[in-house]
């Protein structure tokens, strides 16, 4: 039999003390992971489909002309105008001329009047006593009648002068600002010729033509969503339009936008449901741990430890998705440090 080391003996009797102790100590527990948590809420929550929308004002017109003459005066294409302030100016000389006339023709006819009813009055004294025909009479109410309906048509005919002569300076219906001109200084409009294009910045909605089939979802007043490029905020339908097009089989809506949401002209996309909402319960959309087999979350109980609970994610909106599992609401999940925590892990929980 081969001898065994007296050194290597000695060695061993004196280590092996240490690894029993070792051995014999309890391993640490991990630290408590700092993690946001949220709730689990039952929601209504439906599945939606983007649709293309353009911005556009709700006041937007091409300005025309109810008087004929040359265009004296324009405003500039940028111009911003307040309701009721002058955007072009026309040529009111001939007009102003007309109205002397007429002023002078109502004159006229006044003098008229005031004559044949004084002779009306005189002959009306003298009728009891038979100082005068009846003929006379009635010749002198005639021409009284005649009188007033002479200065009733020139009266007129001045205030239609008067309203041309007003019309020769044309006002924003509306506030707005010149988008487009169509005339320039010097040139000679005629009645009913476009002036300028006048768009109300203020008061935006978006136009949106979606599929018939989703007609039935989307009511006057209904809250849905509108994303301009990354940013998504809620807005409301103010009016579906109740006839659709044979031809593209899509129907309009109008969404109300806030002031200064966008240009006029710029594309938008608005969330339309395509199913009658129904309560879901729903989870923040950072709390899904996503792994190739299977997607979990991590609820934290009242003991402060982490537990993971399967589920199946459904229909998602916004920032929320549905989930199916083992999850009743009011459940609290962890929404940041998921994917670091193992089950049964003590958990900090700090505000999300």
């Amino acid at each position: 039999m081969k001898a065994f080391p007296l050194s290597l003996l000695l060695t061993a009797l004196i280590a092996a003390p240490t690894a029993l102790t070792t051995a014999a100590e309890p391993t640490p527990a991990a630290p408590a992971a700092t993690v946001a948590v949220a709730e689990a809420t039952a929601s209504k929550l439906s599945p939606t489909r983007w649709v293309p929308g353009s911005v556009v004002s709700r006041d937007d017109a091409r300005i025309a002309t109810l008087a004929s003459g040359r265009v004296m005066d324009i405003a500039e294409v940028g111009s911003v105008f307040k309701k009721g302030e002058r955007i072009a100016k026309l040529d009111d000389v001939p007009l102003r001329l007309r109205l002397e006339q007429a002023r002078a023709t109502a004159g006229r006819a006044k003098a008229q009047r005031d004559l044949a009813q004084t002779q009306m009055s005189r002959l009306a004294k003298l009728a009891p006593g038979n100082a005068v025909a009846q003929t006379q009479l009635d010749e002198a109410r005639a021409t009284l009648e005649s009188a007033n309906q002479e200065l009733a048509r020139v009266d007129a005919e001045r205030r239609s002068i008067e309203h041309d002569l007003g019309e020769t300076e044309i006002r924003a219906p509306f506030d707005g600002v010149v988008s487009e001109r169509f005339v320039q200084r010097g040139e000679y409009l005629q009645i009913g010729a476009a002036v300028a294009h006048l768009v109300d910045t203020g008061r935006l909605e978006a136009r949106v033509q979606a599929p018939l089939a989703l007609a039935p979802q989307v009511k006057t007043g209904q809250e849905i969503q509108v994303r301009l490029r990354d940013a998504v905020q809620p807005a409301t339908v103010r009016a579906v339009v109740p006839v659709g097009d044979e031809r593209s089989r899509q129907f309009e809506l109008r969404v109300t936008l806030p002031e200064d949401f966008a240009l006029v002209g710029t594309a938008v996309e608005v969330a339309l449901p395509e199913a009658a909402n129904a309560t879901a319960l729903t989870v923040p959309r950072d709390a899904l741990v996503l792994r190739e087999a299977h997607t979990y979350v991590m609820r934290v109980k009242a003991d402060n430890t982490a537990e993971r609970v399967e589920v199946r994610a459904g229909a998602a909106r916004d920032a929320f998705v549905e989930v199916t599992g083992e999850l009743s609401p009011g459940d609290k999940v962890v929404v940041r440090g998921a994917e670091r925590l193992n089950p049964g892990q003590s958990v900090r929980v700090v505000e999300g």
